[in-house]
C-alpha cells in the first residue's frame, strides 16, 4: 500500500513540474506576441462595445425564449415580473447608452404590462440605440463627469463600467427566470 500511495505521489509532482515547465516555455512566447501587438487603444470602451452584440444576442434570445404567458412570472411576490425586468433593461440601456454618448435618449415608454413582441422591440431597439450612440465613443474623456440616476455622480469610465455590469447582471437574471421556468438559457444551449 505504501509503494502505491509513493507511486501517487510521484506520478503527481511529475504531472505538476510538466505542467509548470510547459507554462514557462509557453510564458515567453506569449509574451513576445503580447509585445509585438503593442497597447490596446481605447481599452474600456473598446471592451465595452466589444462585448455589446454579444450581449445583445443573448438577451434578445433569453427574451424570446420565455414564452408570453410568462413575461407575468415572478419567482417571488416581491421580486419583479420577467416583462419588467425585460422593459427594465431596454430603459437602462437607453439611459446608460445616452449619458456615456451624449446624444438624445429614444423618447419611448413602455409598461412591464405590455406585451411581449412589444417588450421584445424595445429591447432590441435599446441595444440598436446602444451601438449607434456608442459607436464614436472613445477612451479620452473617460475622466469626464455626469449625473447618473437623478443625483449620482459618475465618471463616463465609471458610466460604460456600469453599462456592461448591468448587462451581465440583467442577462443572469433573464437566465435564472427562465431556468425557473424550465428553460436553459440561450447560453446553456447545446451547440448546433
Amino acid at each position: 500500500m505504501k509503494i502505491r500511495a509513493s507511486l501517487f505521489v510521484a506520478a503527481v509532482v511529475l504531472l505538476a513540474a510538466g505542467v509548470a515547465a510547459a507554462q514557462q516555455s509557453a510564458a515567453p512566447a506569449d509574451a513576445q506576441k503580447m509585445a509585438e501587438m503593442g497597447p490596446v487603444a481605447n481599452p474600456v470602451s473598446g471592451t465595452v462595445k466589444g462585448q455589446l452584440a454579444r450581449f445583445s444576442k443573448n438577451m434578445l434570445a433569453a427574451a424570446e425564449a420565455m414564452p408570453a404567458e410568462k413575461y407575468v412570472f415572478k419567482p417571488s411576490p416581491e421580486m419583479n415580473t420577467f416583462g419588467h425586468l425585460v422593459m427594465h433593461i431596454a430603459q437602462t440601456n437607453n439611459v446608460l447608452c445616452s449619458k456615456i454618448s451624449g446624444a438624445a435618449a429614444p423618447d419611448v415608454k413602455y409598461s412591464e404590462s405590455d406585451p411581449k413582441d412589444k417588450l421584445v422591440a424595445a429591447l432590441k431597439a435599446s441595444f440598436e440605440y446602444c451601438t449607434t450612440a456608442l459607436e464614436n465613443v472613445d477612451d479620452s474623456k473617460l475622466g469626464d463627469q455626469m449625473m447618473l440616476f437623478g443625483n449620482r455622480p459618475a465618471s463616463r469610465a465609471g458610466a460604460l463600467i456600469f453599462l456592461f455590469g448591468s448587462w451581465t447582471d440583467h442577462y443572469g437574471t433573464e437566465a435564472m427566470y427562465l431556468r425557473l421556468n424550465g428553460i436553459l438559457p440561450p447560453t446553456a444551449q447545446p451547440a448546433k
